[in-house]
């Protein structure tokens, strides 16, 4: 660890943090993009070709999510919101919610969150845990066959990007937890905060794809290598005035 007081940590975080709670990642060894195209699940062009495929393909996601719980890893990122000195903002690739169920609170979903929905004729957005037909209707406009998951699909953009940027442009400590470093944007990030004159340090099962643009690099499964890290940081936080 860089000899140094971080006063604004960005973390950003992927699927190798959840796969240890049991979800599936979507580009390892029998991850998802094994079991279903991309092309039949994931695009806006699927969803209008079969709407009832893929509501159903989100519908077993949502039941899996509910049956998993958060890990070590996501209790100590919450840990270290919750005691860290300074400002902590959690950037996730993934759209379960076990951040939150962790307890952590500041916190971007990027690709959207698989818990809630939304309706492309009134834009409403509600959380829900059960199933979504082609005929449940919208809870504000009352229209049928317009709901659909609230996720970010290939070809759109992912949400909350001016505020990433941001973030990303203000941080002197960035986190990369669990991911494999190919998806961009926010493959990218790394390189934004290194400009910025941020610390990175790559958290990750092995090297990504990125690797070689931080600074430092604990490899190992989430559960061990992140709470690991945290504690370091919390007990040399401890000898820092970050206000």
């Amino acid at each position: 660890m860089k000899p140094q007081e971080f006063r604004r940590i960005v973390i950003l975080t992927g699927a190798g943090i959840s796969a240890e709670s049991g979800i599936p990642t979507f580009r390892d060894k029998g991850g998802l993009w094994e079991k279903y195209r991309i092309e039949d699940v994931a695009t806006p062009e699927a969803f209008r070709k079969d709407p009832a495929f893929v509501l159903e393909f989100y519908n077993r996601r949502r039941r899996d999510l509910l049956k998993v719980k958060p890990n070590a890893a996501h209790y100590a990122l919450a840990r270290l919101e919750r005691e860290y000195p300074g400002e902590v903002l959690l950037v996730t690739q993934n759209v379960d919610d076990l951040h939150e169920r962790a307890g952590s609170r500041r916190i971007i979903h990027m690709h959207g969150e698989l818990l809630k929905v939304r309706c492309e004729g009134c834009g409403h957005v509600f959380k829900t845990e059960e199933d979504i037909l082609t005929t449940t209707p919208c809870p504000s406009c009352g229209k049928k066959g317009t709901l659909r998951p609230h996720v970010v699909w290939f070809g759109e953009m992912p949400f909350h990007l001016e505020e990433i940027w941001q973030a990303l442009q203000g941080c002197d400590l960035f986190l990369a937890v669990g991911t494999s470093g190919t998806v961009y944007p926010a493959a990218g990030f790394v390189e934004i905060a290194r400009r910025a004159g941020a610390w990175c340090v790559e958290l990750n099962l092995e090297p990504s794809a990125v690797a070689d643009l931080f600074h430092e690099h604990h490899y190992g499964p989430a559960t061990k290598v992140v709470p690991a890290f945290v504690e370091g940081l919390l007990q040399r936080s401890k000898n820092f005035d970050t206000g």
